[in-house]
């Protein structure tokens, strides 16, 4: 592992325009010869838009594919990457939402799917007035590739927090607008920790909810994260603030606003959501149904 790391670390430092060139080559290998995953994708696809016809699933399906092994050659860049050169490539709007929640001194939680390409959200912290930025990630089963990804997300100043950890550690730290947490919501809880669901892109979605827990207990500012895919190697995140209907957020209400607001993000571009991930693979498990 450490030798294909030496190797990724290489390829790391060529320029985007010659490791898009090696996207096309893994495009070619892994849809046309291995074909990775292509039962799920396709499974995914049918049962999220029922509607499409079986020439619109084929075409989002290839462009999944393109937009996978782009992520996947960012995702090398990312190691060298500079903070300048990420700033060019990725549009931060409406910034004027960190700003008021530092007026407000309140902290921010920020809630991402996996849209294409989330790792390229960390230079944010470079741009913001917020002194702390901790992005939060999932163990995997590589301590090798989890410290590798790790690095990652702590370049520009961040400091990565294991999912586990994040909830207390936020409990245990002031509230006072200066931090910023990085959640990627959409993941997919281990069976035994599925307590709830929703519908989600026309299928029976059980949540992550760790968040939630947060948003009835501790007034915090809640920003949605709309990536975009302008074109190839360049982004734009723009950042809407989730309010509550009431006075303060009611039990899953922030769960079900973040789901809706993702839905309508991957239904205007739905070739640049990560479909090869077994997203529904828990849905017998479900034991509670929101709408």
């Amino acid at each position: 592992m450490k030798f294909l790391f030496k190797i990724i670390l290489l390829f790391s430092q060529l320029p985007l325009r010659i490791l898009y060139v090696l996207s096309d080559m893994i495009f070619f290998i892994i849809y046309y010869l291995v074909g990775y995953r292509r039962k799920v994708v396709l499974a995914n696809l049918q049962n999220s838009f029922p509607k499409k016809s079986a020439t619109e699933i084929k075409k989002i399906e290839k462009k999944f594919y393109v937009n996978f092994c782009d992520y996947m050659v960012e995702t090398f860049r990312s190691f060298t990457i500079s903070s300048t050169e990420l700033r060019v490539r990725v549009q931060h709007l409406n910034q004027d939402i960190f700003h008021e929640a530092k007026a407000e001194n309140k902290n921010v939680i920020l809630l991402a799917g996996h849209i294409f390409n989330w790792e390229w959200y960390t230079a944010l912290a470079t741009i913001i007035p917020q002194k702390n930025c901790f992005p939060v990630y999932r163990k995997v089963q590589s301590s090798f590739w989890e410290e590798k990804i790790k690095s990652i997300r702590n370049r520009f100043g961040n400091h990565a927090i294991e999912a586990k950890e994040v909830i207390r550690h936020i409990f245990r730290n002031p509230n006072d607008g200066d931090s910023v947490y990085m959640f990627v919501a959409d993941q997919t809880p281990h069976f035994s920790e599925v307590t709830y669901g929703l519908t989600f892109l026309n299928q029976k979605t059980p949540a992550f909810v760790g968040y939630d827990k947060l948003s009835t207990r501790i007034d915090m500012a809640f920003v949605f994260c709309e990536m975009k895919k302008v074109k190839r190697g360049y982004y734009q995140i723009n950042y809407h603030r989730i309010y509550p209907d009431g006075e303060k957020f009611t039990e899953y209400e922030v769960v079900r606003k973040f789901h809706k607001l993702l839905e309508n993000t991957i239904n205007k571009r739905p070739d640049n959501y990560l479909w090869s991930h077994r997203r529904w693979k828990y849905q017998d498990s479900i034991k509670v149904m929101g709408e």
